[in-house]
């Protein structure tokens, strides 16, 4: 309830301008096609798939910027799984900006984080995780946020109605767990479910080189466990999501041609109060080609205390990558890695890159490749999904 009273606080706050002749509109229209390299490992699950989709912003400010409205909507119809077919307002907000303080009311996405391979202290929106593995594509949240900025720092509060819960592929679809997600059947710790209004704050600071942030998130977790149940004769996994308290820290220093990175994470909620980390750096050489390219050497561990109990699949793991910005027009990237567990030796490799073509359009690559993934490892339901993906995106 408190949520839709947000959103109609942000649409009277913009009723009184002309958005169709004062604002801006871009965003792209996409073609994606996804292969996958091997049979299932479930044969209800289907093959390659081809899908489309469409993001779009509108961007108006006025009273010298002092007063903006947003509003992104974004679309991704699938071939094959209808699950992944979705509708989602990416942001729908309003902000008054002032001398040392800043509100925004409405949908909105925020991201904390400074490391590559996982962002542990990134919980305000929640995972679009059929969108990607990821875990980098988020869903809009509802939410009021006042900015304070002063000389000792800035401070970010968050109220935060209206819980999303996390998408996830169909029993047909891929790169889902060995079970599927009954979605439909979710549960909370909260007697007040989705209607739990969850609060955040962040302080944040630099000093010289160092860039540090210190957060705490009270409600609904945004990441769930799992429990087994059967539906209708199959075996089910059901989310919980559970109340908690999460504590963070990410620290960032930037020392000559390194980056030393940090996230850490205090968590009660799921049983015992348990701590998780993610910390590396990456280091950056450059112009080491004729044409002026950039190679970044990264290299990251990821701990859980919880070991095998963790809910997520990194708990003693490694992640070593290469990122090369070739610095040439068409923006040429790519960025591959592998994360590498050490108990169970189970890996994932994964590859991204990027060209852009002309002026309006641009190609995207993207490979997943799962490997001596061991049964009980929480990935075990991906390990016959490599594939390839490419998108084709006009931008506008």
């Amino acid at each position: 309830m408190l949520a839709r009273l947000f959103l109609l606080f942000t649409l009277v706050g913009v009723s009184s301008i002309s958005l169709a002749d004062q604002g801006e509109w871009s965003g792209y229209v996409a073609a994606e096609w996804r292969g996958f390299t091997g049979s299932p490992l479930d044969s209800e699950q289907q093959g390659d798939t081809t899908s489309v989709s469409a993001q779009a912003e509108y961007y108006r400010e006025w009273e010298n910027g002092k007063q903006s409205f947003r509003f992104t909507p974004f679309i991704r119809i699938d071939g094959r799984d209808t699950q992944r077919s979705h509708f989602d307002v990416r942001e729908l907000n309003w902000t008054t900006v002032h001398q040392d303080w800043e509100l925004t009311v409405g949908v909105g996405k925020v991201f904390w984080g400074v490391t590559e391979s996982q962002h542990l202290v990134d919980i305000i929106n929640q995972t679009d995780l059929v969108e990607s593995i990821d875990g980098e594509e988020k869903l809009g949240q509802s939410m009021l946020k006042l900015s304070l900025v002063r000389d000792w720092g800035d401070i970010d509060i968050f109220i935060l109605p209206g819980f999303r819960e996390r998408t996830y592929p169909s029993r047909t679809g891929r790169l889902r767990t060995s079970a599927a997600v009954a979605v439909n059947h979710a549960e909370y710790g909260s007697s007040s479910g989705r209607d739990n209004i969850d609060a955040a704050v962040r302080w944040s600071q630099s000093f010289g080189d160092w860039d540090i942030g210190v957060s705490h998130f009270s409600g609904t977790s945004r990441e769930p466990r799992f429990r087994f149940a059967v539906d209708h004769g199959r075996t089910v996994l059901i989310p919980v999501y559970d109340t908690i308290d999460q504590t963070a820290l990410d620290l960032q220093a930037t020392k000559d041609d390194w980056l030393w990175k940090l996230e850490l994470i205090s968590r009660s909620g799921f049983g015992d109060r348990y701590t998780a980390a993610t910390g590396g750096f990456e280091y950056t050489l450059y112009g080491v080609t004729d044409g002026g390219a950039d190679l970044g050497l990264i290299a990251e561990y990821l701990y859980d205390s919880r070991d095998s109990l963790a809910t997520t699949a990194f708990a003693n793991d490694v992640f070593l990558g290469a990122r090369l910005a070739l610095n040439d027009e068409a923006s040429s990237e790519l960025l591959a890695g592998i994360i590498v567990d050490i108990d169970d030796s189970s890996r994932i490799a994964s590859i991204e890159a990027s060209r852009r073509l002309g002026d309006d359009w641009k190609i995207n690559l993207e490979a997943r490749f799962f490997s001596n993934i061991d049964k009980q490892n929480f990935l075990s339901g991906f390990s016959k999904d490599d594939f390839v993906q490419l998108e084709l995106a006009w931008y506008f």
